[in-house]
């Protein structure tokens, strides 16, 4: 055979190996184009299964972390940001899909799925249908110090309506700017203080027992019992936990959150509103709710309505800390939040239900 006649037939059987048949459906242009982008993105040496892993990792762990509650120290702190973790889920499949490390892909889609099965319910409407009995109309507000401006709150009950007040951050200041913008208030139980540790309780309808506890953290409490007219009586308590805004103060912020009143769901009705310091993707926060209690935000549909962070110039991405608790026997029927000027927190507004006495 010749040279020519070599060279033809190789150049023959070459063609002959790249034709349709040899091709499949990986040689149309989208699968050509997918390849291309795998290539062009794979960083060069380091191994695509390295890469993928590295990516993935995070989302497994936190899945697990969350999903089993195991935060500890400075877990604690980075797990009420979860929301935010949950909705860049995709985010690792897409790079172990690339790397085309599919069993990466795959751990990762659950991880995914995990993260989106806890945080996507609070988005979810599910109030029930309207229950029979009284409406109560709740507003929480952390004043910052008592920096915050009474006159946004005063808009806010003149707007929506409002029954009782839960004040947290309840200075001599905000006290002497309360008293003359809610005189439809009459019933009150205040401890003002300086700086973060004051607290206090108004409302339209009497209180009795009324009281305030401190928390091993230094914060104080306003509670009472409120006797709503043809409602049985309702425990009500405003609500401020020690932050866990330090390892030294995660401690504390436990044991704050442990002492908070369990709900009775054969006895009294019970109501806690305020700046919990927890999210729903804390696990002290969820064991007092199987307790007895629903959060009004999350079953409104609003649960991931952030509440503090980003509000008095922080660099912090908004996080779901202030919370109004019912108890399962109080129907929800509306929920908002609103800014304060002047305040690091949202305030919270919410229509409940009593039961008939």
């Amino acid at each position: 055979m010749t040279e020519r006649a070599e060279r033809a037939e190789k150049g023959t059987g070459g063609a002959a190996g790249s034709g349709p048949g040899a091709a499949g459906a990986g040689a149309t242009p989208g699968g050509r184009r997918i390849r291309r982008v795998a290539r062009r993105w794979q960083p060069w040496p380091m191994p695509r299964t390295l890469l993928a892993a590295a990516v993935a990792l995070p989302f497994v762990g936190w899945a697990v972390l969350r999903g089993f509650g195991l935060e500890r120290g400075p877990l604690v702190m980075l797990v009420a940001f979860t929301p935010y973790v949950a909705a860049a889920a995709a985010l690792p499949v897409l790079v172990a899909a690339l790397a085309r490390r599919w069993w990466i892909a795959a751990a990762a889609a659950v991880a995914g799925l995990v993260l989106a099965g806890l945080v996507v319910p609070r988005t979810i409407v599910h109030q029930g249908p309207p229950r029979p009995g009284s409406p109560l109309l709740v507003v929480s507000a952390n004043m910052l110090k008592g920096t915050a401006s009474v006159d946004d709150l005063a808009a806010l009950v003149r707007e929506r309506g409002a029954d009782v007040i839960a004040v947290q951050e309840y200075t001599a200041a905000t006290e002497a700017a309360m008293s003359t913008r809610f005189a439809e208030f009459p019933h009150r139980v205040t401890n003002p203080e300086p700086s973060t540790t004051g607290s206090a309780l108004y409302s339209r309808f009497p209180l009795r027992e009324t009281g305030v506890r401190r928390n091993a953290g230094g914060f104080s409490q306003a509670r009472a019992v409120l006797a709503a007219p043809g409602s049985p009586p309702v425990a009500v308590e405003s609500v401020h936990p020690r932050a866990p805004s330090a390892l030294d103060a995660i401690d504390r912020w436990t044991v704050d959150l442990r002492a908070q009143p369990r709900a009775t769901p054969d006895g009294p009705l019970r109501l806690l509103i305020g700046d919990f310091n927890a999210t729903l993707d804390h696990r002290l926060l969820r064991d007092l709710l199987d307790t007895g209690y629903r959060d009004v935000g999350a079953v409104a549909g609003d649960g991931l309505a952030g509440t503090w962070g980003p509000y008095d110039g922080d660099r912090i991405p908004p996080v779901t800390i202030d919370h109004v608790l019912a108890d399962r026997r109080i129907g929800v029927r509306g929920y908002a939040t609103r800014p304060l000027a002047g305040g690091d927190h949202r305030a919270l507004w919410a229509h409940l239900t009593l039961p008939p006495a």
